[in-house]
Parts: structure tokens; sequence; C-alpha cells
């Protein structure tokens, strides 16, 4: 009887820890983003092309944007038609590695931040600036997008 009190006080406290902590918080956050993402991209169907989020570029102006299709691409993606995810969006597998990635690293990140707390402030530092990168070359063209709108 008192070996199961031990393990249900161990499995208070470890839920205590993750929401005591804003960095998991952040983490689990971040997930759950990246979830509803992806379920999102499986729910609509590219067939049926029934996405409720429209373009407002492409409607106001009649042309697409750098970001036109990239619903219909991850849906496509999620559903292991590839190549024709390209012909929807050039973008949408390096956008969609970087939530897949990032998926696993907030796991893989979360975890070594409870197993290893002398490690922490290291962990945060890599993750930020790793995580940064990996934003940079993902969205890229994006950003390039938005600079040269303002620009001209």
């Amino acid at each position: 009887m008192l070996l199961n009190a031990g393990k249900n006080s161990n499995r208070f406290n470890l839920k205590g820890r993750i929401w005591s902590e804003p960095y998991l918080i952040i983490n689990i956050i971040f997930a759950g983003v990246i979830l509803l993402i992806f379920a999102y991209s499986g729910f609509f169907s590219p067939d049926r092309d029934n996405y409720p989020v429209i373009c407002i570029q492409e409607k106001l102006t009649g042309k697409p944007c750098v970001s036109c299709g990239l619903s219909h691409s991850f849906s496509l993606i999620v559903r292991g038609r590839v190549a024709e995810a390209y012909t929807w969006n050039r973008y949408a597998m390096r956008i969609f590695l970087f939530f897949a990635a990032q998926l696993a690293l907030r796991v893989a990140f979360s975890i070594f931040y409870l197993k290893y707390a002398d490690t922490r402030k290291q962990l945060m530092i890599v993750d930020s600036i790793g995580s940064g990168i990996i934003f940079f070359v993902a969205f890229w063209p994006f950003i390039v997008n938005i600079f040269s709108g303002i620009l001209t």
C-alpha cells in the first residue's frame, strides 16, 4: 500500500513540475499547435478541396501568393502524395518538414529538460538557436517575398 502511495505522489510531483516550468508549457503548446496543423491537413480532403481558410491576397488581386496551395499540399503530403504536393506549392515540403522536426524536437527537448536538470540553460540555448536556424531555412522564400513586397 505504501509503495503505491509513493508512485502516485511521484506522478503528481511530475505533473506539478511540468506545469510549473515555462519551457515545458511552451513546448506543450507548440506541439499541440503542430498536431492541430497536421490534423487539419488530414481532415480536409485535397480531392474535395473543402478548405475553410482561403487566400485573401488571391481573392483581392487574383494573383496567387507564395503560400497559396499550402493547405492543399500539406493534405497531399499527409496522404503520401508528395510529388503531387509540389504542384500545389513548391515550398510545402520544406515547411511540412519544419513542423515535423519541431514536433520531434519539442518531445525530445522536453524529455532532456526533465531528465538532465543541470543542463537546462544550455539545452534552451541550443533549442532556440537551432530552431531559429531551421525556421529561417524553411521559411526563407516567404521571408524574401515579404521584404521584396515592402521594398517595391
